[in-house]
């Protein structure tokens, strides 16, 4: 059994904090039936970069959290029944320092009642993902969707999560697609710096024209891959872009940080449109 495409819109990772600081803003539905990608997890706890991790720039905003989370076993024990409880569609990401570890928090989530599915984060933006697995090639990329879909079920979704290099985003989303990867998230942050010259990554609507391109050039060397929009999704207008340029679903981000509701209104507005079913309607 193939696995579903999740989607038309879902909340891109670690933009929903827990869930419990989005819920209030997502109007009647509330999470329920939405598809909320957390946080990174990790094995072990990160306590994230040192500040300040996010700086407002002019079309986004430049960000070095370091992927701050409480570790596998805390998230199973309190924030993935949270979420479960609230309704949410709850896609895991899982980012590791070793292909073993990729593996090991894609087998222990495979059990964990309530996990619709998981998305790898193989694509932190230069040293912000500091001490993870090292991809520089579209076959490390490949190889760690490969061994997370040895051991996470084939009816479930394995989202790759790459970031928008033009110049291989076609190879990597072919690699990962072969590998096992249910669909491709496009795209991650973009490798910047902030004003004092630290390394960090660029998101918001300043990336959406180099992301939109990438999501067209795999559109169209491999229009058998399944894209999902990702990078300056605010409003219908923009959703639409990605939609138009070939992808299957977007998840909204950094709008997120200025207005919590976006989610929410971009889900009833998608639903209206011919572009993609609701969520009670995806296969």
């Amino acid at each position: 059994m193939s696995a579903p495409l999740p989607g038309p819109v879902m909340v891109a990772a670690g933009c929903g904090g827990t869930g419990r600081e989005l819920e209030p803003f997502c109007g009647d539905d509330g999470l329920d039936g939405l598809h909320v990608v957390t946080r990174s997890i990790t094995l072990d706890a990160r306590s994230g970069g040192p500040g300040p991790r996010v700086v407002e720039v002019p079309g986004g905003l430049v960000n070095a959290v370091g992927l701050p989370n409480p570790g596998l076993e805390h998230f199973l024990a309190t924030e993935l029944p949270w979420l479960v409880r609230a309704g949410a569609r709850v896609l895991v990401s899982i980012a590791g320092a070793t292909m073993g570890e990729y593996a090991d928090l894609a087998r222990r989530l495979a059990r964990a009642p309530g996990v619709a599915g998981l998305e790898v984060n193989v694509g932190a933006p230069d040293d912000v993902g500091a001490g993870l697995y090292e991809v520089r090639e579209p076959f490390h990329s490949a190889s760690v969707i490969a061994a997370v879909r040895r051991e996470f079920a084939s009816d479930r979704p394995v989202l790759a999560k790459l970031r928008p290099d033009v110049s291989r985003i076609v190879e990597g989303a072919r690699s990962c697609h072969e590998a096992g990867a249910t669909a491709v998230v496009i795209g991650n942050a973009v490798p910047a710096a902030f004003p004092d010259g630290r390394a960090g990554g660029l998101s918001g609507p300043a990336v959406a024209p180099i992301a939109l391109r990438c999501v067209a050039e795999v559109r169209r060397a491999h229009p058998d891959v399944p894209t999902i929009g990702c990078g300056g999704v605010r409003d219908l207008a923009s959703a639409n872009a990605y939609l138009d340029a070939g992808a299957r679903a977007v998840q909204v981000g950094t709008a997120l940080l200025h207005d919590p509701t976006t989610v929410a209104r971009l889900r009833a507005t998608l639903r209206t449109t011919a572009h993609l079913p609701g969520p009670e309607e995806t296969p």
